[in-house]
C-alpha cells in the first residue's frame, strides 16, 4: 500500500483521527510517569534545592518548540514546493502547539530564573531568540489569517517560516557564541551527560511525552483546518454531520420554486 494515497486531505482524515488517539494515550502515560519521577524520585540538587525541578516542563518545552518550527517551516516548504494543500495545512496546524510550548519555555524559564539568578527577565541572546520565535509563531498565524484567498496565505506563510529557520541556531548555540546567564547544555551527543541519571530519565520522559501530545493535538487540529478547507465537498460534509450539497441545493431551488 502506498503512503502516498494519504496526500490526498479525504484519505487522511480518518487516518489522523486514529493516529491522535494512539499518541494522546501515550503522552498522558509518559506525562504521568516523567512527573512520577521527576517530583518523587528525583533527589533535591545540591545547589538549586527544588528549584531545579522546573526543567521537566522548561527543558522539553523548549526543546518541542525548536524542533516543531523546524517540522512547521519542512511542512510549508513542501506545501510551496507541490503547491499542496495538506502539507499546508499540517504547517498551519502545528504553528499554534509550537507557540505555546514557545510561551511555555518563557514562563517556566522565568519562574526558574528568579530564584536562580534573581531577576525574572534578562535580554540575553537564548531569552531574546526564544522571545523572537515566538513572535514568528504568532507572525506565520497573523498572516496567514490576514490573507482571504487560501493558496496565497499559505505561500505567504511558507515564506515567512523558511525566513524564520536562521532563528533556531541561533537559539541552540547562543550559549556558545556568546556569554549569556544561561548555562551550557546538560544532555549532548558528543560528551556524557552533567547531570544525575535519574534526572536525566525524567527529563527525557517528559520530552517524550511533550512530543506524544504536540503530535496529538496537531492531528486533531489539522482534521479540523481539512474540514474547514474542503466544506464544499460531500465527503466533508458528511464528515462534519452537515447534509450532502447537493441535496441542500435541490432544497434551497425548491423553496424558491415555492416562493414564486
Amino acid at each position: 500500500m502506498s503512503w502516498f494515497r494519504y496526500a490526498s486531505p479525504q484519505t487522511f482524515y480518518p487516518l489522523a483521527d486514529r493516529l491522535a488517539r494512539g499518541f494522546a494515550i501515550a503522552a498522558a502515560v509518559l506525562a504521568a510517569l516523567g512527573l512520577y519521577i521527576g517530583f518523587v524520585l528525583a533527589p533535591t540538587d545540591a545547589q538549586q534545592g527544588e528549584a531545579y525541578r522546573i526543567i521537566f516542563v522548561h527543558v522539553p518545552a523548549a526543546w518541542m518548540s525548536m524542533f516543531i518550527y523546524l517540522v512547521m517551516a519542512a511542512w510549508a516548504a513542501v506545501g510551496l514546493v507541490f503547491n499542496a494543500r495538506l502539507p499546508a495545512m499540517m504547517a498551519r496546524a502545528l504553528a499554534p502547539t509550537g507557540a505555546l510550548m514557545t510561551f511555555l519555555a518563557l514562563w517556566t524559564g522565568a519562574l526558574w530564573g528568579r530564584p536562580t539568578w534573581g531577576t525574572w527577565w534578562v535580554w540575553d541572546a537564548r531569552l531574546t531568540s526564544e522571545l523572537l520565535l515566538l513572535f514568528l509563531y504568532m507572525g506565520f498565524l497573523a498572516l496567514h489569517a490576514a490573507i482571504e484567498d487560501p493558496r496565497r496565505a499559505d505561500r505567504a506563510a511558507a515564506l515567512l517560516a523558511l525566513l524564520g529557520v536562521v532563528n533556531v541556531p541561533v537559539i541552540y548555540f547562543s550559549v556558545q557564541w556568546w556569554n549569556t546567564l544561561h548555562q551550557g547544555a546538560s544532555v549532548s551527543l558528543t560528551r556524557a551527560p552533567t547531570m544525575a541519571t535519574v534526572m536525566l530519565t525524567g527529563m527525557l520522559v517528559m520530552a517524550l511525552a511533550f512530543w506524544m501530545y504536540s503530535i496529538a493535538v496537531s492531528l486533531w487540529r489539522v482534521r479540523v483546518l481539512i474540514l474547514e478547507r474542503e466544506r464544499h465537498a460531500d465527503w466533508a460534509r458528511e464528515a462534519a454531520g452537515l447534509p450532502a450539497r447537493a441535496s441542500a441545493d435541490r432544497g434551497h431551488t425548491g423553496a424558491q420554486g415555492a416562493t414564486a
